[in-house]
């Protein structure tokens, strides 16, 4: 997915969502497009870092206990 971003010096951009966490805790940017608007790092809330990874282990923790027997 693509996401647009504002980064520190005021230039936009569209990034990968995977880049995304990196980018907000590196100081990159100071806000990303989300699908009912703008959010401002700092102010607005964000998920959770790790929170997206989490659910993806959680998902595949599921797959694995499932049995095809």
């Amino acid at each position: 997915m693509i996401i647009p971003v504002k980064y520190s010096d005021g230039t936009m951009d569209r990034v990968q969502s995977i880049l995304l966490d990196t980018l907000i805790l590196s100081g990159a940017i100071t806000k990303f497009k989300r699908g009912n608007g703008w959010v401002t790092i700092g102010l607005d809330p964000i998920r959770k870092q790790g929170q997206e990874q989490q659910i993806v282990q959680d998902r595949r923790s599921d797959l694995l206990t499932f049995s095809f027997l």
